[in-house]
């Protein structure tokens, strides 16, 4: 969670370097995802760390910027649930409940939900490097360990707590022990 300016600059600088950005900052006509992460980040700032009028003036004119652009690229993405490097493949539907945890260098593709169900309002606590295909649904108060990679169309309703695994299938299980180091622009 975003706690300083200095904070500030490390997350975006490790979401550009995970989006594969060479430039320090967005074109004004394209990079759309990448601006919608930006803003994401500020707003996070702005909530977290600055008190006062002027502040909460700027958090909510960023959050207005952000939730127009989130409506045009289909996203709909609460502050303070994705750790730094967060890289989002494509346009297109995802949906993140507000109560998931989300570590740091996570690839995140189109249509994919994660969320909560069965009235418990706890939605996935979900590790470090972790690649998630399109279509996934990612359902209930779920943990999921380090460096996995979700397969496309996936249901995820069950724990898994292993590191370096593939998950595929509804619902979801191991596949393979190759995990998302092939999958991700940037490992640690």
């Amino acid at each position: 969670m975003i706690q300083s300016k200095g904070d500030l600059r490390k997350y975006l600088e490790a979401d550009r370097l995970a989006l594969g950005q060479s430039g320090k900052k967005p074109r004004i006509l394209g990079d759309e995802i990448w601006k919608y992460q930006i803003l994401l980040r500020k707003c996070e700032y702005y909530n977290n760390c600055k008190k006062g009028i002027l502040y909460k003036i700027l958090f909510i004119y960023n959050k207005y910027r952000f939730r127009k652009l989130g409506i045009k690229l289909g996203f709909t993405i609460p502050i303070n649930v994705f750790a730094e490097g967060l890289s989002i493949a494509h346009y297109g539907t995802i949906v993140v409940n507000e109560t998931a945890r989300i570590g740091k260098n996570c690839r995140i593709h189109e249509g994919v939900t994660i969320g909560a169900t069965n009235g418990n309002p706890k939605a996935a606590k979900i590790g470090d490097n972790v690649f998630i295909g399109s279509g996934a649904k990612i359902i209930g108060d779920i943990t999921l360990g380090d460096r996995i990679a979700i397969g496309a169309n996936s249901v995820v309703v069950k724990s898994c707590n292993e590191s370096n695994v593939t998950l595929a299938g509804s619902p979801a299980r191991i596949v393979s022990k190759n995990g998302s180091r092939d999958f991700l622009i940037r490992n640690e």
